[in-house]
């Protein structure tokens, strides 16, 4: 856990070590723009997963980018809209329960209302 105000891209290690050995290592990362730094490429480069982040207008030399790729970023939009459901739950929003093992009740009762209103 950190405070809401670092950089995203501060919290990338810490965030990729934090997925659990089962689910084993991610191929690739795609990112926003808000990750785009040449040290967080070459740190997700040299961990063996692919970096898909768009390079910010004032960075002329971003590093390990193929044009190509991008275009996975361009479908990162059915996970934001995703999320922007489960965000129509508000006890999921504001997290009333105390147990993190209620709360992931909740986020899969969710994800069933969300598929079955979609069916």
């Amino acid at each position: 856990m950190d405070a809401a105000s670092p950089a995203e891209v501060s919290l990338l290690p810490a965030t990729v070590e934090s997925v659990p050995a089962e689910c084993g290592q991610p191929e690739r990362l795609i990112g926003d723009r808000g990750y785009d730094s040449n040290a967080a490429r070459a740190w997700l480069a040299a961990r063996g997963i692919e970096p898909i982040i768009p390079a910010r207008s004032n960075n002329t030399v971003a590093t390990h980018q193929d044009g190509r790729k991008l275009r996975r970023y361009r479908r990162r939009w059915l996970i934001e809209r995703s999320l922007a459901w489960l965000q129509n739950f508000r006890r999921l929003v504001v997290r009333y329960e105390y147990l993190a093992v209620n709360f992931i009740a909740l986020v899969h009762l969710a994800c069933a209302v969300i598929t079955l209103k979609r069916v």
